[in-house]
């Protein structure tokens, strides 16, 4: 029996998820390439602005805890690749959303020849990627936005996958977090004695649900904001190409 011919949306996911899940570098390595070569996306810059947001959290989490410094930092620190994985995933698919929207193209498009004429474009290579103070421009960007958000409510798209990536990822390396941190020592200096200790960073398990929920809700919001953001880039980047 003939086997069916892989369609390209389903490589697509195939690979980000292999990246996404896996931690599968060659897969990102090549859909990026992918995106490059049939779509010709190649305007891809992600800031990484989750992990500052998540460490603060978790400070004020555990607040009462005697070493909620130390545990915050190890906590962000071992889950930054995975964060950054998630924040990458979600950067390209708001912006080849925003790149293949053919519809919102050609808004942006109207609105730009009638603010700067082709001559502005050819001359803006920035085009609205920085908003400074146009009114009618700035209307646009929040409708799209808001079509966004309305989109999501109904597929929950976003939500969904940060809930199957940070129960599949993330909730097993907090509950594991003295596996995979390396230890320190604790010197306890008392009359007549000296005690040296490992220092344990496990959670009990309410701090533990705490933080993580903590954790994918402050994913969820930041990667809506990911996501529109990249689709607003790759909008003006789609007017720009048009005129090269």
């Amino acid at each position: 029996m003939a086997t069916k011919p892989m369609k390209l949306f389903e490589l697509y996911d195939g690979l980000k998820n292999n990246f996404l899940f896996n931690n599968d570098l060659n897969s990102i390595y090549f859909l990026l390439s992918l995106y490059d070569l049939e779509e010709n996306i190649s305007n891809i810059y992600p800031q990484y602005i989750c992990r500052k947001s998540i460490k603060r959290r978790i400070k004020n989490i555990l607040k009462n805890k005697e070493n909620k410094d130390d545990i915050a930092q190890n906590i962000s620190y071992l889950i930054h690749e995975d964060i950054n994985r998630i924040e990458l995933c979600f950067y390209l698919e708001g912006y080849k959303y925003g790149y293949n929207n053919n519809r919102l193209v050609n808004i942006l498009e109207s609105k730009t020849i009638e603010i700067f004429g082709v001559e502005g474009i050819l001359k803006n290579s920035n085009l609205f990627h920085f908003i400074n103070g146009n009114s009618e421009i700035l209307e646009l960007r929040n409708e799209i936005r808001k079509g966004i958000e309305n989109l999501e409510r109904k597929n929950r798209f976003i939500e969904g996958l940060v809930y199957a990536f940070s129960n599949k990822v993330i909730k097993k390396k907090l509950i594991n977090i003295d596996k995979y941190i390396d230890k320190q020592l604790k010197m306890d200096i008392l009359p007549g004695s000296l005690n040296i200790n490992e220092v344990s960073y496990k959670l009990e398990d309410e701090e533990l649900d705490k933080v993580y929920h903590s954790i994918v809700k402050l994913l969820i919001k930041n990667l809506k904001n990911i996501y529109k953001e990249a689709c607003w880039l790759a909008l003006n980047d789609r007017v720009i190409k048009r005129y090269l």
